[in-house]
This record gives structure tokens, C-alpha cells and sequence, in this order.
């Protein structure tokens, strides 16, 4: 009787497929940093430009990535390589999401809601 070998689901999560065949990868620089009314996520990936990294919102979630191009069977074939995924916290103005680059790094501001301040209310109890 042959026994099947189970690879732990923290093995899978943690191999990099694209960093196995690009040959290795750049470790990213991501610093987030909290203003007064706003916070700001600075992003550089060594060798990496700048404007090909890439920001998006979808579903509530902050991406930052660029595309790994790899030449296979004579097709160019692109797979993103995700720098930042986190879901936006609900104090963030999402519609006023904005990016610039400045001084060699992806700027990434997130201004802040109404809400950042907290919410009060008082809820009155119906008998």
C-alpha cells in the first residue's frame, strides 16, 4: 500500500513560484506612515520602476503589485507580483484613494473619513 504525502497548506502559502522561475526577486521596501489626516504607504521595489507598479481597490482590499513578464512555448505570459494586500479599514476615504511618485517611491495616500474620529450613538432600548 502506497501512503500519499500531504504538503502543510503554511508550505504551499509560502512557496514563490514566480521567485523560483524569475530566478529570485528584490526584497520590497513598504513603509506605511500615520499623518494627521491621512496615512501614506511609500512603496520601492529594487529594480522595479516606479510606474510599473500598479494600485487597485477591489472589494475593500489595497493592492500594490507590478507583472512579472516570463517567455513560455514563445508566449509572453504576465503574473503579478503582489507588494501590498490589505483590506482598507472602514475610516479610510476610499473614493479619495490617491498615488503619486515621489523621490523614487510609490506614494499611496489613504485620506481619512468622518468616522476616523469614531462613532457615537446613543441607542435607546424599546420595551
Amino acid at each position: 500500500m502506497k501512503k500519499s504525502r500531504l504538503i502543510p497548506t503554511e508550505l504551499l502559502h509560502s512557496i514563490d513560484i514566480t521567485n523560483t522561475i524569475g530566478g529570485g526577486v528584490s526584497q520590497p521596501i513598504v513603509d506605511l506612515e500615520q499623518h494627521e489626516d491621512h496615512r501614506e504607504i511609500k512603496c520601492k521595489v529594487p529594480g522595479v520602476v516606479e510606474s510599473a507598479l500598479q494600485v487597485e481597490v477591489i472589494n475593500n482590499f489595497l493592492s500594490i503589485y507590478y507583472k512579472q513578464e516570463f517567455l513560455s512555448n514563445g508566449t509572453n505570459i504576465e503574473i503579478p507580483k503582489v507588494v501590498y494586500h490589505k483590506a482598507i479599514p472602514y475610516f479610510i476615504d476610499v473614493a479619495n484613494i490617491s498615488a503619486t511618485v515621489e523621490e523614487g517611491f510609490l506614494c499611496v495616500r489613504l485620506p481619512f473619513n468622518k468616522l476616523a474620529n469614531g462613532y457615537h450613538k446613543k441607542i435607546s432600548v424599546q420595551e
